[in-house]
Parts: structure tokens; sequence; C-alpha cells
């Protein structure tokens, strides 16, 4: 699948793949020569990527945390999974929170989440008087079974 990229800024680094195996193309944050972003604790903050983007239709981007600022540092994207819908053509932005408990500072070239593809399954709606029965039921969370912790 080809999907289109228009560089914004001309640090902009392309998304990649850090292994043969890997879901996600990593996003690195886009900065002018010197520039961070400071992120303190419990605040959230837009950082630029320096892309935009043209997925296909039936298609659609998702931005998810990369698991180790997770870890380490208790960054995460806000709004996991962000969608970029195939007729945005903005800049691509991550919303990052940190949730640790010391200023993060985010630097040009850094990963700061990753990109993966999904396709689209666009339903027909179908109004009914009553679902069909399962054993769950409606059963909300918590109702498979006590977690493992």
């Amino acid at each position: 699948m080809e999907v289109a990229l228009q560089r914004l800024h001309p640090r902009a680094i392309v998304p990649a793949r850090m292994s043969e195996g890997a879901s996600g193309h990593d996003l690195c944050a886009c900065f002018d020569e010197g520039a961070t972003l400071a992120i303190p604790p419990g605040a959230r903050a837009l950082v630029p990527t320096g892309w935009a983007l043209a997925m296909p239709s039936g298609i659609e981007a998702q931005v998810r945390p990369r698991s180790g600022l997770a870890l380490r540092h208790g960054i995460t994207v806000l709004n996991a999974p962000g969608t970029i819908d195939s007729d945005y053509r903005g800049e691509v932005r991550v919303l990052l929170v940190n949730l640790g408990d010391a200023v993060f500072t985010v630097g040009h070239g850094d990963r700061i989440a990753q990109l993966v593809i999904a396709s689209v399954a666009v339903p027909v709606w179908t109004v009914v008087a009553e679902l069909s029965e399962t054993p769950r039921g409606a059963g909300g969370f918590g109702s498979t079974g006590p977690s493992q912790a």
C-alpha cells in the first residue's frame, strides 16, 4: 500500500519500523534547530511531526503510545489510539500526556509514538427491537471473572 507523505518541515523524519516484525512505524518529534518541549507532570502537549499524509479510502492510521516511554517515564498518548482519517490533510501531531513524576523533555528526532495502519469497516446500522442472547449478556466491566493483577 502506498501512502503519500507531505513534508511540512525540512527536518521531518520519515516514520519507520524499527524491526522487521514491527506493526507500527515510529513517529518522531520535529522541531526547529535547538528547540525542545518540556511537559511537566500531569500536563499534556501536542508534539509536531512535520508531516501530513493521505491515507487511502477505507484505511486509517492509528497513533499509539510507545511502551518504553510509558514504562520508563509515564509518557503516553492521551487519546490512544488517536485516529487519522483518510480525509484529514493537516499535520500529524501527537497528543502526549505526562503521567510520570518528573518533567519530560521532548527533543527533535525523539521517537514519541507509533503509527499503525488499519482497515476500517463501515457498517450499515440496523435498528432492532432486541439483540441475540449470549452467555455473557449485558455483563460489563469485570463480568467475565477476576483480573490477574
